[in-house]
């Protein structure tokens, strides 16, 4: 896998060819060495001893931070681990490849490389009587935390038996060089297909309780509550719960005075959603820009009918405060002598209609007046002030 290169896969495939070729001479110098299954443990070997005073800065890090270092005999494979199948790596790399992907590891040292690495004679031939090992045997160690080192030894023992069938049957992917690596096992016929990118995750019951005693609530649960507490409908709830601003419409409804808890929910569900497809950047507009307009409207200084445009302008305008847009949108609330003013111009400019349709002058007046000042006064307050008004005029 992952070739990017065209010119690049007639040498994948010839060093490929060339390192199973070898994994099959090894193959068959292992047989004739009677190696069996059954010569391979996961038994593991603590070597800090036979490594107290070793010079090398992997073991005496590992150490350091209370990790381990442990061995294992691999029967039958003295000389082998060295053994280049392409260039630049060996069946070691191989072995060692595995336990950096199944154990974490930074890697391991085997006995086809020692002494080296800060290891020397003296403890190498410490380690061969720690293992046990004969004139054929070659050993593999690994220094890291307790957990990563089994892993990662497992891991190379499962890979030196492989080498006793031949090629392994694995994902390899290919490097720049042409050359290939181990990427993850092959998918098997008991393997549901989980992630193969990913080594397993052994989940402790521990685990599984911490979890389920922190689980969040259901939406469903969630939605109700809402519904209960700011007097939402369910369908309005539900949006609220499956959006980005739950916890922004709880701040919002909580700490601002005078705007209803519905019509927050609608313009931070519908509203902005309906703007996001008209291709305004919503994106710009940050939680404290959506409190503060809310907070302008608690105020009174603008009306809810505004508030859509002071959106527009604040996600074009991301560094400024929202409060701007009131000027620059002429958006700030009329004073009620302003707006009395406002009422008597039109009800002047359609004296003919109100002494004619008096039944229906208020309807027809009251669209005409919230043309003119829809979002700079609340139309509860138009409405109550162009009935009187009414009353007042004369034809």
């Amino acid at each position: 896998k992952g070739v990017q290169e065209l010119e690049l896969v007639a040498k994948v495939i010839e060093l490929e060819v060339q390192r199973q070729t070898i994994l099959l001479q090894i193959r068959g110098e292992l047989r004739t060495r009677s190696l069996k299954l059954t010569d391979f443990t996961d038994s593991f070997v603590d070597l800090k001893e036979q490594l107290s005073s070793s010079q090398s800065k992997i073991i005496q890090s590992a150490v350091k931070n209370g990790g381990v270092v442990l061995g294992t005999r691999l029967a039958g494979f003295k000389g082998l681990l060295k053994r280049e199948l392409m260039p630049g790596i060996r069946l070691g790399t191989e072995l060692a490849k595995r336990a950096v992907f199944w154990g974490r590891v930074g890697g391991i040292f085997h006995s086809d490389e020692l002494p080296g690495y800060g290891i020397i004679e003296s403890e190498v031939e410490a380690i061969y009587r720690r293992l046990e090992c004969g004139p054929s045997d070659a050993f593999v160690l690994v220094a890291d935390s307790k957990e990563n080192v089994l892993d990662g030894l497992r891991a190379v023992v499962e890979r030196a038996k492989e080498a006793l069938a031949g090629v392994p049957e694995e994902t390899r992917t290919a490097n720049p060089d042409g050359t290939t690596q181990y990427m993850r096992p092959r998918p098997g016929p008991a393997r549901m297909y989980p992630e193969t990118d990913v080594p397993p995750v052994q989940i402790s019951p521990e685990r599984i309780k911490r979890v389920a005693d922190n689980l969040p609530r259901m939406p469903e649960e969630v939605a109700k509550e809402l519904g209960s507490k700011y007097d939402v409908g369910p369908k309005l709830a539900g949006e609220l719960v499956n959006s980005d601003y739950l916890a922004t419409f709880e701040h919002i409804v909580t700490s601002t005075k005078g705007v209803s808890p519905s019509f927050v929910a609608t313009v931070l569900t519908g509203s902005l959603r309906s703007l996001e497809r008209e291709k305004v950047p919503i994106e710009n507009v940050t939680d404290s820009h959506l409190r503060e307009i809310f907070n302008l409207v608690g105020e009174e200084k603008t009306a809810k009918e505004s508030v859509i445009d002071i959106i527009k302008w604040v996600s074009s305008n991301p560094n400024a405060p929202a409060r701007d847009a009131l000027g620059k949108l002429n958006l700030e609330m009329l004073t009620q002598e302003k707006l009395s003013e406002i009422i008597s111009k039109i009800l002047e400019s359609n004296r003919s209609f109100v002494n004619e349709n008096r039944a229906k002058a208020l309807g027809k007046m009251m669209n005409l007046v919230m043309a003119e000042v829809r979002g700079r006064a609340n139309p509860k307050l138009v409405t109550e002030l162009l009935r009187i008004r009414l009353e007042q005029f004369k034809g």
